[in-house]
């Protein structure tokens, strides 16, 4: 059975860190591709950073770059986005999705993939 389980958001000032959770069932973490994404109210959701285990590749999109990082630990069938120097367009909702192979140019792409937890807040505020 498929599921993902995100935690993790919360309240954070600007400048602040936040570690989301993903824990995954149903899925191999060393073979399958796992992203995170958000959506901000009236907003499309969009791919924020994914990682694909059968060969490691990580992408990010181009905002969080160098502020964010997604880790995976095998032993807790977990994803994880340590999400640091926060700032309020980081406030949304954050999904964690799964797929079983993802090419490297779709993989920040929603429409690639099949599951999706359901969700956790994210809100950057003073």
């Amino acid at each position: 059975q498929v599921q993902l389980v995100e935690s993790g958001g919360g309240l954070v000032q600007p400048g602040g860190s936040l570690r989301l959770s993903c824990e995954v069932s149903g899925f191999f973490l060393d073979y399958d591709t796992i992203g995170w994404f958000r959506q901000a109210p009236g907003k499309e959701r969009e791919g924020v950073s994914s990682l694909r285990g059968s060969d490691g590749k990580v992408v990010y999109r181009d905002d969080v770059a160098g502020r964010f990082t997604i880790s995976r630990d095998d032993a807790k069938d977990t994803i994880y986005l340590q999400m640091n120097s926060l700032k309020p367009e980081d406030t949304a909702i954050y999904y964690c999705e799964a797929a079983r192979v993802v090419v490297g140019s779709r993989m920040l792409l929603t429409s690639s993939y099949s599951y999706w937890g359901q969700g956790t807040q994210v809100t950057v505020s003073s």
